[in-house]
């Protein structure tokens, strides 16, 4: 089971403030979205939004973040411009069903956005804005498979037929590092031996057939 990094009770609120920063950033403050983006992976707002920091979960507006992510990034000051918004743009959407991924997904903000353009997500808006969210997991998922590729890990698992868990029962190894090791959010590479061992010896194969390829 995948441990999120903050309770479910409070993703509609992470939602609705990523979504605003996205709405303000583009149609009020006129950045691209390609810009904007660019500056929420490198600011540590994306970091703090994606860990559940209560500020950025169920603290700030978006328009708060907003300016906190282009004061860091820029060491420019926007002043709030008031300003009555009464539907939901094709850019809160993108912010909105972004922030949903990340939760469900475990996936830091840079990585996701290095899969996905904002041109493909304003993209899926039309068809997808008032879908289940489960299918924009879905396309999104598909895209993240095309990026990056399955891990030896991953394909030495499933294999064998093992869930994660199963793998970590019968290796020793912690369901987590290993779901992070699938997901290269932790590099195999430079684990230690043991922990290599312990795998290939749970999968029968062999250490070097874990170690992925340097790119």
């Amino acid at each position: 089971m995948t441990m999120r990094a903050y309770q479910e009770i409070y993703l509609s609120n992470a939602q609705a403030v990523l979504g605003d920063a996205f709405d303000y950033a583009v149609n009020v403050c006129h950045y691209s979205g390609e810009d904007f983006i660019k500056m929420f992976v490198v600011s540590t707002i994306s970091t703090k939004i994606a860990n559940g920091e209560p500020a950025y979960t169920k603290g700030k507006s978006g328009i708060e973040v907003l300016i906190d992510i282009v004061y860091e990034t820029t060491g420019k000051y926007i002043p709030i411009i008031p300003e009555a918004r009464f539907s939901r743009s094709p850019e809160y959407w993108i912010g909105w069903a972004i922030a949903y991924y990340q939760w469900y997904s475990c996936r830091k903000f840079g990585e996701i956005f290095r899969a996905i353009s904002f041109a493909d997500l304003k993209s899926l808006y039309h068809t997808l804005h008032e879908a289940d969210i489960s299918k924009f997991v879905d396309i999104v998922d598909a895209k993240m498979k095309e990026y990056y590729p399955e891990t030896r890990l991953k394909s030495f698992r499933s294999t064998n037929g093992l869930s994660q868990n199963e793998l970590a029962r019968v290796s020793d190894v912690n369901s987590r590092s290993i779901q992070m090791y699938e997901q290269r959010r932790k590099d195999i590479n430079k684990a230690s031996a043991e922990t290599v061992w312990r795998l290939a010896k749970a999968l029968n194969c062999g250490m070097e057939d874990l170690l992925e390829v340097e790119k």
